[in-house]
């Protein structure tokens, strides 16, 4: 007899998000795909790619995306790729430079730089259906995250060139070319929404939209330039699947975030579960043109253990582990993660030990 998989709509990890009950509190890990993994080192060896060219790839794709579900049981798989690939293929430059990241050959700075970068359409981004889709039937009912990244994150490396610490050069831009900023804004919300539903439309259970960078703009700078940008994403793919936002150093942007529309809400390792919940919670959505008006509502967190943490004695990471849960309890709904990303000199015992004793301690 064929075996029927479990429905990633009923899972615990689906269920947590829309803050519904669950028999324990699920956990991921962001970036549980890729660098900390010994086998997916070894893979990305033997196929002698770049990043961005195995992002590509829907074999390699769905082989990494894999890798950790398999060898942490973790609750949802996150999509394997990278922010900037639905920019690339808005034909802009641009390459992932190892101990470095996105690097931008022609950063933007003017008008006419604003008018190389295309529209993303579905059929550019075919690869990502076609791995969404080989993904899906052997995850077997886990389910799966897709992502995109921010418009704000992805100006500031189009506008930089490449990371940047103090994001002086895009503050700048905002402030003394506002036409220009809200342009490019609004044509990155353009890719990044194309991107997040070819994922949706293939098969992804929730998606996150990364907006790491966002902690360096005061609370009044990302009202004004940023969040009218993340609400049109995050509002205009709609609530058909629920929406994480992320940030890192958003303690002053909680409230602001949540009003972009997410059902869950990332904290990084700085705030307590417990103060983000009441942050976060009765907030009412910015009204966006064509969105659903919806009333005040709570949202779910997700968070956050320190990533710094991983390298500590078991001792240390266990009553982290059992403080980050009972923070959580504050909010609806809890999804346990790191602050920030596993980093790639994490060991992925220490991971599988921790995926254990959330299921262990939190169980309903």
């Amino acid at each position: 007899m064929t075996s029927i998989a479990a429905d990633p709509v009923d899972s615990v990890f689906v269920r947590a998000c829309r803050g519904e009950p669950v028999e324990h509190t699920p956990v991921w890990f962001m970036r549980q795909a890729g660098r900390s993994l010994p086998e997916y080192r070894e893979l990305r060896a033997e196929a002698g790619l770049s990043m961005l060219e195995a992002c590509r790839r829907p074999d390699l794709v769905t082989e990494i995306t894999l890798q950790p579900v398999r060898r942490h049981g973790v609750d949802a798989a996150v999509f394997y790729s990278d922010i900037v690939v639905p920019v690339a293929a808005a034909g802009v430059g641009v390459e992932i430079v190892a101990g470095t990241g996105p690097v931008v050959a022609d950063p933007i700075r003017s008008t006419a730089d604003l008018a190389r970068i295309g529209r993303a359409e579905p059929a550019d981004l075919s690869f990502v259906e076609e791995a969404v889709r080989m993904l899906i039937p052997q995850l077997e009912g886990t389910p799966l995250i897709g992502f995109a990244g921010a418009p704000f994150t992805l100006a500031s490396y189009l506008i930089e060139g490449g990371p940047s610490k103090s994001h002086a050069k895009t503050k700048a831009l905002m402030h003394s070319d506002p036409q220009l900023w809200h342009g490019l804004a609004e044509r990155l919300a353009q890719i990044t929404s194309t991107f997040l539903r070819v994922q949706i439309d293939a098969g992804a259970s929730a998606v996150q939209l990364f907006d790491s960078w966002a902690g360096a703009l005061s609370e009044a700078d990302y009202r004004r330039f940023v969040l009218p940008h993340s609400a049109a994403v995050l509002q205009g793919i709609g609530p058909v699947v629920p929406r994480i936002h992320f940030g890192v150093g958003t303690a002053h942007l909680l409230t602001a975030m949540a009003e972009a529309g997410a059902d869950v809400v990332g904290v990084d390792w700085r705030t307590p579960l417990d103060q983000a919940a009441s942050l976060v919670a009765d907030v009412v959505d910015l009204p966006v043109e064509g969105a659903p008006r919806l009333g005040a509502r709570s949202r779910t967190v997700q968070g956050n253990l320190d990533p710094a943490l991983l390298g500590a004695p078991w001792e240390v990471v266990d009553h982290e582990v059992r403080r980050v849960l009972a923070e959580g309890e504050a909010a609806p709904g809890h999804v346990f993660n790191l602050g920030h990303g596993v980093p790639p000199d994490a060991d992925p015992v220490m991971l599988t030990r921790i995926v254990e004793l959330v299921h262990k301690i939190s169980v309903r």
